[in-house]
């Protein structure tokens, strides 16, 4: 793809050839934006996994501690709604929830929260929520008895982290307007607990290449202690 004058100009900001340090690459994911407005800045790992092996499709939460920049509205599905909708949920309901979804094609918000006792009527609708990523899972912490803390975490910056057939997870850390402090703070909370879920039976190298990008601006390589 034939790239733009204004992308050319800050590509050359970057060495092509230096892998940063996670300081440097988000001081300079930062300043290579092409965009007008306040662009995402992603991050992508390649990893050594072999997501075929059930022990190496790693998939979580990870809160973290400045947030995204994206507000997600919650959809709770619970009896519990008084404590569902004081900890921030953008709808509350259980059946006649699922039958708006059903009836009226309605998906106006981003995730489903849910409580154990609502799972088997969730649970009939798989073949709808499960192909748009929807469906609750204890994995994520989107089934909960604590319905308040699922919400409340979410609002709080929590994000779903999964890798892909091909051994990639690509994750959203805030926003061009964050604070590189901010940036950097949420970015070693991403590599910290990659690094924890990291499965016995990989050997060798475990992060084969890992970027922080913005939308549509260059991407900048970075390293860290431990990959």
């Amino acid at each position: 793809m034939k790239k733009g004058k204004k992308y050319l100009q800050v590509a050359e900001k970057i060495d092509s050839t230096k892998v940063y340090s996670i300081e440097e690459a988000c001081a300079l994911v930062k300043e290579t934006s092409t965009v007008k407005f306040d662009a995402t800045i992603d991050v992508s790992f390649r990893l050594n996994v072999d997501p075929k092996y059930a022990d190496q499709q790693l998939r979580g939460t990870i809160i973290l501690p400045h947030g995204n920049g994206k507000t997600k509205k919650v959809l709770a599905i619970t009896r519990k709604h008084e404590e569902a909708k004081a900890a921030g949920a953008d709808y509350v309901g259980d059946k006649d929830m699922l039958e708006k979804i059903q009836k009226e094609n309605w998906f106006d918000f981003d995730i489903i929260v849910a409580t154990p006792d609502m799972m088997g009527e969730l649970g009939k609708m798989g073949r709808l929520l499960g192909p748009k990523g929807l469906m609750p899972n204890p994995k994520t912490g989107t089934v909960s008895m604590d319905i308040a803390k699922a919400i409340t975490e979410i609002k709080a910056g929590k994000i779903e982290y999964r890798v892909d057939k091909q051994g990639n997870i690509h994750l959203s850390i805030g926003r061009v307007s964050f604070d590189t402090a901010k940036l950097v703070d949420n970015l070693n909370v991403v590599v910290e607990t990659l690094l924890k879920v990291r499965p016995a039976s990989v050997k060798g190298q475990y992060v084969k290449n890992c970027v922080v990008t913005t939308t549509m601006g260059p991407s900048v390589k970075f390293t860290f202690n431990g990959r």
